[in-house]
Order: C-alpha cells, then sequence, then structure tokens
C-alpha cells in the first residue's frame, strides 16, 4: 500500500474529509445533553421520556460496534464510511423534524447505529493514511478533532437554541454530510482487500441481548432505585445470563466475534484496561459532572457553560498533537506516565477544591490540567493498542470503543449514584449539626415574613448546599477510579523492563 505524500492539498483534504465525520458524529452525543430539558413540550412527555433521546443512541452506537468489523472487511473503510455519514445525515433530518417520542427515539437510534461505523472507519482510514513512524500524529490529529466536540458541544447547543430552536441542532448536521458525502466518494481512496469471513451471528445476538440491558439497567437504575425493582433485577438477570451464553458461543465457536489472542500482548490487553477503567470509569465521570456543577452549582448559562468546558477541552487539542508527536519520537508508555501523573495531581489535589464559592475564572483554571493530562491520553493509548494489534487495526479500534462505551455508562451511572447519595450524606450531616431551637425559631420567622414559601426556600437551600458539599467527594470518587486506571499506565514501565530483559 503506497503512503501519500504527507501535508499536501489533496493529503489535507483527505483528513479533513474523515476527521470532520467523525468530529459531527461525536458533536452529536454532546450537544443534545443541552437540548434534552426543552424536548419535554414539543414532544408530549416528562423527564425521564426524553432521557431515552440519549439513552437510545448509546444502545445503538454499541450494538453497532459489534458488527462494523465484519461489515469494513466484506465492503471496505471507504463505503462503510461514506454509507454511515449518508445514513447519519438522514436520521439528523428525521431528528429535526420529529414531533413524538416514538419518532425521534427511532431516529436516535439509526444515528447512534451510524455514529459507531463513522468513528471505526474514521480513526483506521486515518491511521492508514500515514506511515508507521507518523501514527502519533495521526492519532493526535484525530485526537484534536474528536477533543473539540464535546468541548464546543453545550455552548453550541446552548447558542442554537436560544437563538433557533432545539430542531437546529440536528438540521446543522445536514448540510455537513452532504458534502462529506459527495466530496468523500470523490475523492477517499479505496484501498482495503475484501474478505469474505463468516460472523458469528449467535455471539453478535448473545452480546447485544446483554449489551441493551445492561446499558439500560446502568442509565435507569437510579430512576427505578436499582436493585429494589424488580424491572431492574430482570435486567441484571438478562445482561448476566447474555453474558454467560455470550462467552459459551465464543468459546465453542470457530468464528469468535472477538480475536482473543491478541490479549497474550501485555501491551494491547494493558491498553484495553487503561482505555476501558481510566477512560471510561474515571475521565466519563468527568465529562459528566464539569458542565453539571457549572449549570447546576453555580447557576451558569448553557453558553456559559460551555465557555467552561471550553476551557480544558482546548488543551485536549492542543496536547494530543504534542502526544502524538512525543509517541512518534520517543514511545507512548512516557507520554502515558506523564499524563496519568498530571491526571492524579488535578484529580486529588485540584478538583476537590472546587465548589460554589470558587469564581468561574479559578474553576477554569483548575480544570485546564485535567485537559493537559486527557490530551497525553488518547493519542498515546490509542497508537499502543493499534500497533500490538498484529495488523487487525478495526479489531483494536472496535474493541477500544466499545469498552469506551461500556465503562463510560458504568462511570456515568457512579456518577449519577453518587451525586445523590453524598448530597443526601452531607444533607444529613448538616441537619444533625443544627441547633433544634434557633433553626426552629428561624424558619418560624421565615414562615411569618414569607409564608409557605419561606419553609421551601430554607429546605432549597439546605438541598443545594447539601449538593454543593458533597461534589467534594463526588470529584474523589472519580479521582479513585483514576488511580486505578492509573495503575495499569504504571504497569507497562514492568512490560517494558521485561522485554529489555529478555
Amino acid at each position: 500500500m503506497q503512503t501519500p505524500k504527507l501535508f499536501t492539498l489533496h493529503f489535507s483534504l483527505l483528513i479533513l474529509l474523515v476527521v470532520v465525520g467523525a468530529f459531527m458524529a461525536v458533536l452529536d452525543t454532546t450537544v443534545v445533553d443541552i437540548i434534552v430539558p426543552r424536548l419535554k413540550g414539543p414532544l408530549s412527555t416528562d423527564m425521564y421520556g426524553v432521557q431515552w433521546v440519549i439513552t437510545a443512541y448509546m444502545i445503538a452506537a454499541a450494538v453497532g460496534l459489534l458488527i462494523v468489523e465484519w461489515l469494513i472487511k466484506k465492503f471496505g473503510n471507504k463505503w462503510i464510511y461514506i454509507i454511515s455519514v449518508a445514513v447519519f445525515t438522514i436520521a439528523s433530518f428525521l431528528c429535526g423534524i420529529a414531533n413524538s417520542l416514538s419518532f425521534i427515539i427511532v431516529a436516535r437510534v439509526i444515528q447512534g447505529f451510524a455514529e459507531a461505523m463513522i468513528m471505526v472507519t474514521a480513526q483506521a482510514m486515518l491511521f492508514g493514511f500515514f506511515p508507521p513512524e507518523k501514527r502519533g500524529i495521526a492519532m493526535g490529529i484525530f485526537a484534536l478533532g474528536v477533543a473539540f466536540a464535546p468541548a464546543i458541544g453545550p455552548t453550541l447547543g446552548g447558542y442554537l437554541t436560544e437563538w433557533f430552536s432545539w430542531r437546529a441542532v440536528f438540521f446543522v448536521n445536514v448540510p455537513i454530510g452532504i458534502v462529506l458525502v459527495i466530496f468523500g466518494s470523490l475523492l477517499l481512496p479505496d484501498r482495503d482487500e475484501r474478505k469474505e469471513e463468516k460472523l458469528n451471528f449467535i455471539s453478535v445476538a448473545f452480546l447485544t441481548v446483554a449489551t441493551v440491558a445492561l446499558l439500560i439497567l446502568l442509565s435507569k437504575g437510579q430512576q427505578y432505585g436499582w436493585f429494589n425493582s424488580p424491572f431492574i433485577v430482570y435486567l441484571g438477570f438478562i445482561t448476566f445470563f447474555g453474558t454467560l451464553f455470550f462467552i459459551m458461543s465464543e468459546y465453542y465457536s470457530k468464528e469468535s466475534l472477538f480475536d482473543y489472542t491478541l490479549f497474550k500482548n501485555p501491551y494491547y490487553s494493558l491498553g484495553i484496561l487503561i482505555y476501558f477503567v481510566l477512560l471510561g470509569f474515571s475521565m466519563y465521570q468527568y465529562f459528566y459532572l464539569i458542565p453539571m456543577f457549572y449549570e447546576h452549582i453555580k447557576g451558569l448559562s448553557s453558553i456559559q457553560t460551555g465557555l467552561g468546558v471550553l476551557g480544558f477541552g482546548i488543551w485536549i487539542g492542543v496536547f494530543s498533537m504534542i502526544a502524538g508527536a512525543l509517541s512518534d519520537k520517543f514511545s507512548p508508555v512516557p507520554v502515558l506516565i506523564v499524563g496519568a501523573i498530571i491526571y492524579l495531581i488535578s484529580s486529588f489535589l485540584l478538583f476537590p477544591s472546587i465548589n460554589y464559592y470558587t469564581p468561574f475564572w479559578e474553576a477554569v483554571l483548575k480544570t485546564m490540567p485535567f485537559g493537559i493530562a486527557m490530551g497525553l491520553f488518547f493519542a498515546p493509548i490509542t497508537v499502543l493498542v493499534m500497533n500490538n494489534s498484529n495488523g487487525k487495526i478495526e479489531q483494536g479500534i472496535m474493541t477500544m470503543d466499545y469498552v469506551r462505551f461500556i465503562g463510560g455508562s458504568f462511570g456515568t451511572a457512579i456518577a449519577t449514584n453518587n451525586l445523590v447519595f453524598y448530597s443526601n450524606k452531607e444533607f444529613d450531616g448538616m441537619v444533625s449539626l443544627q441547633n433544634y431551637h434557633i433553626t426552629y425559631d428561624f424558619v418560624s420567622a421565615l414562615e411569618n415574613f414569607l409564608g409557605k414559601a419561606g419553609v421551601e426556600i430554607f429546605r432549597m437551600l439546605e438541598e443545594f448546599m447539601s449538593a454543593n458539599y458533597g461534589f467534594k467527594y463526588v470529584w474523589l470518587d472519580a479521582g479513585f477510579w483514576g488511580l486505578v486506571g492509573s495503575l495499569f499506565v504504571f504497569m507497562l514501565l514492568l512490560v517494558k523492563r521485561r522485554k529489555n530483559v529478555s
């Protein structure tokens, strides 16, 4: 396979066509979060109903990842990418014209499935455009594009919703998608060899059932009271038996869904574990918590929240490029070590000090090291996994993205549960410290002056302050999972020493 000359006009256009598609797909996962509360009226539903707009997308994307490698081998990266962008664009238009909850959920399912295809094919094509010694830069460019999507998502979503309509959040994808399909069909190279391989439909079916049940369990657990609800218990059983039958199918089948021989390589195994725990369980918590902190604790608007997120998102993009170049020059391992150290400092020293009383500019400054650490993480870990995937690039990307979805769902569920738990704990602690007689007299005076509204204001103030103080422990819990994930990063040093000795 002949590699094109780097950074000519034609080569730059190829990069742009691929990165913009991935950017559009990732942007839609974050920009929609802003409009969810505004969908209740137009779609005639409640908050729990519109949450399915996000849940359905996430489930479809996770399921799509299970068959994307097989589709790529059959039709090639280019055409799966082009068709997926076209499907994503059509689904975006359908979301924009939706007038019912069921209609937009179906459209989001189609959109999420296409997003999985776009992300894997875009990353695989970009990786293939560059020679082996420059693939760190390739993943740095990819991370640069993808990192800006969640950074500007809240700002863009807030702006479009405030000045136009929530429908504009979906319609904005349509012209971009049309341009990508036309120019991508004409310019993107089709170099992949076609292979007629069998797909283990039984394994796909069992893992699909287990994945769907698990993601619904994690996204709806807090709403239904976790395992106090029969519905959640049933989902737990379905997840368990779906996973069990999947393992049995993989064990006895000649055509397994995953290539388990790759896990014999310690770099590959540790890379997947780092992606699963550090990115999924920890970093996803921060991505979920930071906008929530700005909006619900600091009381900022959607646009201001977006600027706060952009404050660390910029550094993800900048340091992704630096990390990619350093990975090519030296190795991904030392870059990951430095990133892990900065991440732990940010998690245990900076985040716990951020609360309601922290000025906005100070909060932005304290989240910047987090952005730097994330920038030092994406490109090196991707290069580490893909360079050790024995040439099976799509398999490595599929596995990384799948564990990212599952780990991220766990991380979001943990953060949601912790917010409730620590807020309640701080509320109980606050009440236990109050002098009953002084509090009673104060609340009575408020009631005499403002009526029942005075009592309600006092209750809301207590709940707000308990949530504010509880955030400290929520930050720390996310940091704990970062510590667990960082242990796998430091284990890479031991692998390297053993190889050097041998």
